[in-house]
């Protein structure tokens, strides 16, 4: 959530930020503006009151000696009066304060100055990629027929237990999505992150401290006789961690990871891209979150930009790094890097993370602070990224390494899984 006082100081810089996400707060702004001078006229007046019943009131031993009891009386009828306007100056100031909020949630992270234009997908700029595409033989599978193949992953028993995108995952297929998790959490905290293991439910607050609610698109899931939420993604529980909470400045950066099932309704997710692996309503996924100064934050993205990139390459997959632009960033995000890796029986680009600055716009809604050297308390910026998100990743991995022997597991992997090879 941006902050009052960003609003109301730049509105115009707001609103010409805000349009390069494709979204116009020209009205939005104005009504909070409005509606905060409204709040200001009311404070104001609130405070005039209650000066004048402090300065009434005080004075009333006075006048019993001066004017007697009729004169004290009568003060005490205006202290009254005065107090029941100051009841409905508190009423509408409340008024003000709530209709404020309600309106500034509504309202986008400013994208940062270098967040390309574009209205979509088509105006993201690839920023570097790397890894080398194979060639597949004639006859290569895409990752749901290797699946079926191998007994690795039962897409239609899935169907029978739940529905559509929630595969059952089998033998070889286990092993395999425990060796990357196990791979996933090792390289994190070998890079310095604290694993987590946090809920896959979270409340309300949580929900909206990330800027997950309220729910515009109507991703998450709701457990409405509980009034609680299924995760989707581990960064909500994570940085929540932090909500209501004064960090030293010393502490920064707050370093974490965490694995997690995540879970996604993916509304209005149809068509030929969204077979076997490429768009699940249940998935896993290892999440790194960290909390920094603000004025380290960008090196803090870039640092975990290279950390996700270190894995791909580890993986041995053809990779590409997208800067999103703003008509594709998220609500939340200040600036995003999206990772794709190559799908070769596919032929198509499959997203497995994304690595996200989101400045103060969380913290703000979290009151996620920290305390400088001077001890003045400020907001912290928080990131996030997916290092990595499994369901793509394993079916590049089936994908780019298959041949008539099988499918060669990269050598990476090959500690956790225990075999170097599927299908021998």
């Amino acid at each position: 959530m941006l902050t009052l006082k960003v609003i109301t100081e730049n509105r115009d810089e707001v609103v010409s930020r805000l349009a390069k996400k494709h979204f116009d707060a020209g009205e939005l702004i104005d009504r909070i503006i409005e509606t905060d001078k409204t709040r200001r006229e009311s404070q104001q007046q609130l405070d005039a009151g209650l000066a004048e019943v402090n300065r009434i009131s005080k004075s009333i031993g006075a006048l019993m000696k001066e004017t007697g009891k009729a004169g004290a009386d009568a003060a005490r009828m205006q202290v009254a009066e005065i107090k029941e306007t100051i009841k409905k100056l508190e009423e509408a100031k409340d008024a003000s304060e709530k209709q404020i909020h309600e309106l500034l949630v509504m309202i986008p992270n400013l994208p940062h100055e270098s967040v390309p234009e574009g209205a979509g997908a088509a105006g993201n700029v690839v920023e570097r990629q790397g890894g080398v595409i194979p060639v597949l033989d004639a006859g290569a599978m895409p990752h749901w027929d290797l699946a079926k193949k191998y007994d690795l992953i039962d897409f239609e028993v899935g169907v029978k237990i739940t529905g559509a995108g929630f595969p059952v995952y089998k033998g070889y297929g286990c092993r395999l999505q425990r060796a990357l998790v196990n791979f996933f959490l090792d390289s994190a905290r070998e890079a310095g992150y604290m694993e987590i293991q946090p809920p896959y439910v979270v409340n309300a607050d949580s929900g909206y401290g990330t800027g997950n609610l309220p729910d515009k698109e109507g991703q998450m899931y709701y457990a409405a006789q509980d009034n609680l939420y299924l995760i989707p993604t581990a960064e909500v529980p994570v940085t929540n961690i932090y909500r209501d909470v004064i960090l030293n400045d010393r502490d920064l950066p707050v370093m974490n990871v965490a694995y997690s099932a995540c879970f996604r309704r993916e509304a209005g997710s149809y068509g030929k891209d969204v077979r076997g692996l490429n768009r699940l309503h249940q998935f896993d996924k290892v999440e790194i979150v960290r909390i920094d100064k603000p004025e380290h934050s960008y090196q803090s993205l870039k640092e975990m930009v290279g950390y996700v990139q270190s894995l791909v390459d580890k993986l041995e997959l053809p990779w590409r790094i997208l800067r999103l632009c703003g008509g594709d960033m998220s609500f939340t995000s200040a600036l995003t890097f999206d990772f794709e890796v190559y799908s070769a029986a596919q032929q198509r680009w499959l997203e497995v993370s994304s690595v996200s600055n989101f400045e103060s716009f969380q913290a703000n809604r979290l009151k996620c602070r920290y305390r400088d050297e001077n001890k003045k308390t400020c907001l912290c910026h928080t990131l996030n990224g997916s290092a990595l998100a499994l369901p793509r990743i394993m079916a590049a991995l089936l994908e780019n390494n298959q041949s008539p022997e099988g499918i060669r597991i990269p050598k990476a992997l090959t500690p956790y899984t225990g075999f170097d090879r599927i299908g021998v």
